[in-house]
């Protein structure tokens, strides 16, 4: 069963001569099947290649007008899967647009630092970018129900969104796979980084991290429990965070005193791949971090839910010394908006340090009866 993917859309959309679509996302989230997909919509020839193939990577790294000619011959798209895999590929990809000015070319990548390396500078003005994620629910909406969706947010919050996990219906196979998917594609990226070679010291973060959904994270901490340096930390961070794991929420401000900012929040891609990395996929009535499991979810469904929606918002959380908070602040255009997370039903006043200091901003509680009006369109 094919579950139409929102980024198809904006794929169709967005392809033009001259520029490089470049899909980002980790692995296993659909980026081949969202080629296949789009391959179905076009007419023109194309030529569609695998960056793992070594024949495939002695052409496209050449820097060869000529031979990246005689590869392309008369196709009119030009699909390159894998794509960080290919030496110098954002250089080679600039001579192919510059010297095939009717060329359309795609390009996916299975993480944004291990493709964007290569790509990045020479591509500048001549790439565009779409993130593929696990399985949004805008995306499920159109083939389920309302209330199909709301039996299914139980197994959402303990086995994520991975589009495998999605498609069976059996607990002990979503297991399986999520706990696959950590020891086998999680990290395997990051590995292949030069400089990085502790794997158990990469888990350990991601662990931590696990129990501290929702709270601001200490370097400074994380570093003493792992004994690590706060630069390590924060370079292991940022390679979790471009290979699609993690993803952080910095505290908003307008310089006030009282407002913490120089902490971070982490959240996960996915719910299922957090709970397999600290074993536990215990049904949510044996559990004691459900509220961390919904605001998790809901964090990450409405980034899907701008990303997918091309939509360019900037997203923090909001504290106090004094210990008031609100768990996410969307700035868009100038108007300000504050949405607090919680499972249940609950009339919350707004924070009278938020009021006071910014009286023009929304305020909004996102629950269990309202939620999907906030991650759908």
């Amino acid at each position: 069963m094919y579950i139409p993917q929102a980024q198809l859309q904006n794929l169709q959309e967005l392809i033009t001569p001259g520029k490089v679509v470049i899909i980002y996302g980790a692995r296993r989230v659909g980026k081949t099947t969202l080629l296949e997909q789009f391959l179905k919509t076009i007419t023109e020839k194309y030529l569609l290649v695998n960056g793992d193939d070594l024949f495939v990577r002695q052409y496209l790294a050449s820097q060869s007008i000529s031979k990246l000619t005689e590869f392309i011959g008369n196709n009119q798209y030009l699909i390159i899967d894998e794509a960080q895999s290919i030496p110098q590929i954002g250089l080679n990809l600039k001579i192919i647009v510059d010297n095939l000015p009717n060329i359309k070319v795609i390009a996916t990548g299975s993480s944004s630092f291990e493709i964007a390396k290569d790509i990045g500078e020479p591509l500048t003005g001549r790439k565009l970018t779409l993130k593929l994620f696990p399985l949004a629910q805008m995306e499920l909406s159109p083939v389920e129900n309302r209330h199909e969706t709301k039996s299914m947010v139980d197994s959402r919050l303990i086995y994520g969104s991975y589009p495998e996990v999605v498609l069976t219906n059996d607990n002990q196979q979503r297991e399986n796979y999520l706990r696959e998917l950590v020891s086998s594609y999680l990290l395997k990226d990051i590995l292949a980084y030069d400089g990085v070679r502790f794997s158990n010291k990469l888990l350990q973060i991601l662990q931590l991290l696990a129990f501290q959904i929702g709270n601001e994270v200490s370097l400074n901490e994380l570093g003493s429990q792992l004994g690590m340096s706060k630069n390590t930390i924060e370079r292991y961070l940022d390679l979790l965070e471009k290979a699609f794991v993690i993803f952080k929420r910095g505290g908003f401000s307008r310089n006030l005193r009282k407002e913490i900012v120089k902490t971070n929040r982490y959240y996960f891609y996915d719910i299922g791949i957090r709970n397999a990395l600290i074993n536990n996929f215990n049904p949510l009535g044996l559990r004691n971090d459900l509220g961390q499991l919904w605001e998790n979810y809901i964090m990450y469904e409405r980034l899907k839910y701008h990303e997918y929606r091309r939509e360019y918002v900037n997203s923090f959380f909001w504290r106090t010394y004094t210990r008031q908070e609100i768990d996410l602040i969307e700035e868009k255009n100038g108007e300000i908006h504050g949405y607090e997370i919680k499972l249940s039903l609950k009339t919350l006043k707004t924070p009278s340090e938020w009021k006071k200091a910014y009286p023009d901003a929304g305020f909004k509680v996102i629950h269990g009866e309202n939620y999907l009006d906030f991650i759908t369109p």
